[in-house]
């Protein structure tokens, strides 16, 4: 309710300001010598900052220094051409005049870069949020895959369990420390590829072609956890289910800035990779967010195999 009221109080105010106005528009040209008092001026000049102040409080109280400056000299020159030169007020009346409107349109751009300032932020901001949303269901998304993979191996109290563990352990601080960053280093992104394929290894007694080819340029940075959730599809929709002749072949190279991405692995044809969760739909969604012009991501599937190719712009 004090809300409501709040709202109400601001709009009379604000419509009691307009009415005012109008009012003041109506009344003046029909007294010619309004203008020929020393007062005027200075009462337009204070009712304008205080329509300001009201309809604009936060813009007013940032700005407020420049904008009493201005018109505070404005109504001193005021003041000293009709008092202390009262036969010139009339040659001055015009130069008043402007000082009193010239300032409006500039205090008006300013106000609308203020607001397509604050757009800019506010898009940044929900950019930022998205991303940060997206990154946490990455990070769950994979770990319990993961862990599925340990609690296996532990219940046949295999002799690796201990590696994965390690392993496991390293990919954690990856996702942890270096998965908030911004950017990353590419060799730091391959050598956890490299960290999760070996846990894969480990885990699948069946024989699985895994190759993963890679040539690149050290000092170029990308985004973290960009290419996991491919690779996490390949495992789940083309080694889990195949009964013999599984392979996952991966090629990672940097080329004129950018970096291209190739993946093929097979793929039962019955599976489409696009339905296994919210890996591949938050990919997409990254890279609309990160790369919004400079990627592109192509899909080719056959009723065996399933190939990506994703090439980034690092520009």
């Amino acid at each position: 309710m004090n809300s409501f009221f709040q709202k109400y109080y601001t709009a009379l105010i604000k419509g009691g300001i307009i009415a005012i106005f109008l009012a003041v528009m109506l009344v003046i040209p029909h007294y010619e010598g309004i203008w020929d008092s020393s007062i005027t001026i200075p009462l337009l000049i204070l009712f304008w900052l205080g329509a300001a102040y009201i309809v604009l409080p936060d813009f007013f109280k940032k700005y407020r220094v420049a904008i009493l400056s201005v018109y505070g000299l404005v109504i001193a020159y005021n003041f000293f051409i009709f008092n202390i030169a009262p036969n010139q007020a009339e040659n001055h009346r015009l130069y008043l005049t402007n000082f009193m409107f010239i300032p409006v349109p500039v205090f008006t751009a300013l106000w609308v870069y203020e607001q397509w300032r604050w757009l800019r932020i506010l898009k940044v901001d929900k950019t930022r949020a998205e991303l940060a949303l997206l990154k946490s269901q990455v990070n769950p998304h994979f770990f319990f895959n993961t862990l599925n993979n340990l609690y296996g191996l532990v219940v046949e109290k295999s002799p690796q369990a201990p590696e994965v563990v390690l392993g496991l352990s390293d990919m954690m601080r990856y996702t942890i420390y270096e998965g908030k960053k911004e950017w990353v280093g590419l060799t730091d992104e391959i050598n956890f590829l490299e960290t999760y394929i070996e846990l894969h290894k480990i885990r699948y007694r069946k024989k699985v072609a895994i190759q993963f080819d890679h040539k690149v340029d050290g000092s170029i940075q990308v985004a973290p956890l960009l290419f996991i959730n491919l690779l996490e599809n390949a495992f789940k929709h083309g080694v889990e289910p195949s009964i013999g002749n599984a392979y996952i072949y991966l090629r990672l190279k940097t080329q004129d800035g950018r970096i291209l991405f190739h993946m093929k692995n097979n793929c039962e044809s019955d599976i489409s990779p696009e339905k296994g969760g919210v890996g591949l739909h938050n990919l997409k969604k990254r890279l609309e967010l990160i790369y919004p012009n400079g990627h592109e991501l192509r899909i080719e599937k056959t009723k065996t195999t399933y190939a990506v190719h994703l090439n980034l712009n690092t520009h």
